[in-house]
């Protein structure tokens, strides 16, 4: 138990002293922003099923859409389940969403994509400044 006991100390004393420690009411937001993106895309993975099937219907036709939409709903539908769980999992380090639309009901009509890497949040809101979680990657464009 002693043994325990030291390590936890140690990442508790780093906790404290690092910046997002300093800020705590950034850190705050940023760990409850994650937190609620993880429940959130844990439990509507599910929901990117008829969103991919009417978005495609849309786009090209029945014939097209509904075959299409329920393979790729089924994979954005894995992607945002797994994104939630490691938000989840990760919550205590506040980071940008990978996943966007970062709720699946926002910006339904827009297809989801994923951000290619992990970027911590550090201002007072738990966004980057002149950012905001809507925002692409500058590297890459999405139709």
């Amino acid at each position: 138990m002693k043994n325990m006991l030291k390590p936890l100390l140690i990442l508790s004393a780093l906790l404290f002293f690092s910046p997002q420690g300093a800020m705590a009411h950034s850190y705050a937001e940023g760990v409850g922003d994650k937190l609620a993106h993880g429940v959130a895309n844990t439990v509507t993975g599910i929901g990117e099923i008829p969103k991919n099937i009417i978005l495609n219907t849309n786009q090209k036709g029945l014939a097209y859409g509904i075959p299409v939409g329920l393979f790729t709903g089924i994979v954005h539908g894995i992607g945002r389940t797994l994104t939630g769980a490691v938000d989840l999992v990760t919550f205590v380090i506040p980071t940008k969403p990978i996943i966007y639309p970062d709720f699946i009901w926002k910006d339904w009509d827009k297809e989801t994509h994923y951000h290619p890497d992990w970027k911590l949040s550090t201002d007072s809101n738990g966004k980057p400044a002149g950012s905001s979680y809507q925002d692409k990657p500058r590297d890459q464009t999405y139709p």
